[in-house]
């Protein structure tokens, strides 16, 4: 079994950003393969209100229509980084991530519960996500042939709690599609995606955007695979490309039964109730 992270440097065309992804799967060999796509794929580097534009219902629309297409072809399974899908009577949108089988069907769907409202010493400067986008209402764990996987998305990586009780559920893998800025890249990209992975004793699947973008955003790409003991598997720099590694339960196995943080935790975490 192999995990592959997809990095993209996204455009505001969905169409131009469907066939990159294609593009980037038909350059795979075959394998029983799951495949992570970055935050904002479809639609990247224009303003964020026009991500309303290409929003869809959920269930239905062009995106999901051919993603869960391009899985059938390739046979895999895949999470979709994330898109646009319509919320708040169409008003704002769902920073929607969903795992889509090898045969097409969606087996499950999260949405980015922490929203990206900041400043950093950027080009951009403000950063206000919660002006166009709704936050999701809780983690979303699926079983799959690969094993247990939990969902987050790039500034969700900053909260440990969630990525904790990612651990009590005894995920395998937890995926985290991101479009990282340059700026808070450099910084603590690495550290805190390795730390999650340790956290968690899991492995970590990250894809992010990597590159400079239409709208002059820098993104900090370096998608990763990252082991339980915390290691780095596969890394890449910028542009588009693609990293893979080999999923080992055994490994999993060996790291926890050596550590077995299970047995020393003292505090349970409580995700949120759904609203």
């Amino acid at each position: 079994m192999i995990l592959t992270a997809l990095q993209m440097v996204s455009v505001p065309d969905v169409a131009e950003n469907l066939a990159a992804v294609e593009r980037q799967l038909a350059d795979l060999a075959p394998a029983e393969r799951l495949v992570v796509l970055p935050e904002c794929f479809a639609f990247f580097g224009g303003k964020d209100r026009e991500q309303l534009a290409v929003a869809e219902s959920f269930g239905a629309g062009p995106i999901q229509d051919a993603l869960k297409a391009m899985c059938q072809k390739y046979g895999v399974w895949m999470v979709t980084g994330t898109f646009p899908i319509l919320s708040d009577n169409n008003a704002r949108f769902g920073a929607a991530s969903l795992l889509i089988d090898d045969e097409g069907k969606v087996r499950g769907r999260y949405d980015k519960m922490h929203m990206f409202d900041v400043q950093v010493a950027d080009s951009t400067g403000t950063y206000l996500e919660s002006a166009t986008t709704v936050g999701g209402p809780g983690p979303t764990v699926v079983d799959t042939p690969f094993g247990r996987i939990g969902i987050a998305v790039c500034y969700d990586v900053r909260f440990a709690e969630l990525f904790a009780w990612y651990r009590q559920q005894q995920v395998n893998i937890i995926v985290l599609p991101a479009a990282f800025t340059a700026r808070t890249g450099e910084a603590h990209w690495e550290v805190l995606c390795r730390a999650r992975a340790i956290e968690g004793q899991c492995y970590l699947v990250t894809a992010n955007q990597g590159g400079v973008h239409a709208n002059g955003r820098e993104t900090w790409g370096r998608s990763m695979v990252i082991d339980p003991w915390g290691q780095i598997l596969e890394e890449m720099a910028l542009g588009e490309g693609s990293v893979s590694a080999t999923l080992d339960h055994k490994f999993t196995e060996a790291v926890r039964a050596r550590m077995p943080l299970d047995k020393h935790r003292r505090f349970a975490i409580v995700p949120p109730k759904e609203s």
